[in-house]
């Protein structure tokens, strides 16, 4: 088993090589510049690395990069295995990354909050409070007695 530390650096690195790859090596017009690598882990014996991408387009351009990806998995694992310099070369899965769809998915629920918010200050502009406005009491004299106690014994003198 390999540490964690040589797992990480070897992701750090198919994840670069990849990226160069794709970017400068690979002529498949599927793999145009709208497919970007996000994240690469590999597991603890170093034998499988799964890459996370993203796709900038409608759902046909997702597709057709992954259909892509998987056809340049032999030339980019060959790739990874004369930069790294292990003794064996981890297979390659790739993965389309949930990440962009996750945040405009959150988006648009703050979105939804702001809307109610923004209603609930508008319906709220004009209202009062149902009591007095500083419900608490406060002590009226040095001697700690407060303002309802006063008049509590007030009601009971005069009864």
């Amino acid at each position: 088993m390999a540490d964690n530390a040589r797992a990480k650096r070897l992701a750090d690195l198919i994840r670069e090589v990849v990226a160069q790859k794709l970017q400068r090596g690979i002529k498949d017009p599927r793999l145009g510049s709208h497919v970007t690598i996000t994240d690469t882990r590999v597991t603890g014996d170093l034998r499988e690395a799964t890459v996370f991408y993203t796709v900038y387009g409608d759902d046909e351009e997702r597709a057709a990069a992954a259909a892509g990806l998987e056809s340049a998995k032999g030339v980019l694992r060959s790739e990874v295995g004369r930069a790294a310099g292990v003794k064996f070369t981890p297979t390659l899965t790739f993965v389309a990354d949930a990440l962009p769809d996750t945040a405009r998915t959150i988006e648009d629920l703050l979105d939804k909050a702001r809307q109610s918010d923004a209603k609930v200050r508008e319906a709220s502009a004009g209202a009062r409070y149902a009591g007095e406005a500083d419900p608490y009491r406060k002590p009226d004299s040095e001697d700690g007695t407060d303002e309802a106690d006063d008049a509590d014994e007030t009601d009971d003198s005069t009864a």
